[in-house]
């Protein structure tokens, strides 16, 4: 399994920034991690992207962060960190950490508990 803890999220002025950390804790018949993102929910709506990035580097952004927001990736570490710039109070929402991981047989997802981006003056 992959276990995602989350790091990162707090209160923010629009136009701050902030960095969000995750990390997967991968045991028992894990092969890898292939792929990793941040999604979010804002009060009112359904889950959307954010953000993933592939264990080679590849990145996909919704259109809505695509030049404010940064996502990196530490393999070695199976760590992922979202730096999010020129915030605004539609940014506010709960974020959570998923992965894409791969067993001999299947592909298994897993998310985060999450945690609450707040942007407010």
């Amino acid at each position: 399994q992959v276990q995602l803890v989350e790091s990162g999220g707090g209160l923010v002025q629009p136009g701050g920034s902030l960095r969000l950390s995750c990390t997967g804790s991968v045991s028992g018949s894990i092969f890898g991690i292939e792929v990793m993102g941040w999604y979010r929910r804002a009060p009112g709506k359904q889950r959307e992207l954010v953000a993933t990035i592939t264990r080679t580097g590849s990145t996909n952004y919704a259109d809505s962060v695509k030049d404010r927001f940064t996502i990196s990736r530490d393999n070695a570490k199976n760590t992922i960190y979202l730096q999010m710039n020129s915030l605004t109070p539609e940014d506010t929402a709960v974020y959570y950490c998923n992965a894409l991981a791969r067993s001999i047989v299947s592909g298994l997802n897993y998310w985060g508990q999450g945690t609450q981006v707040t942007v407010s003056s």
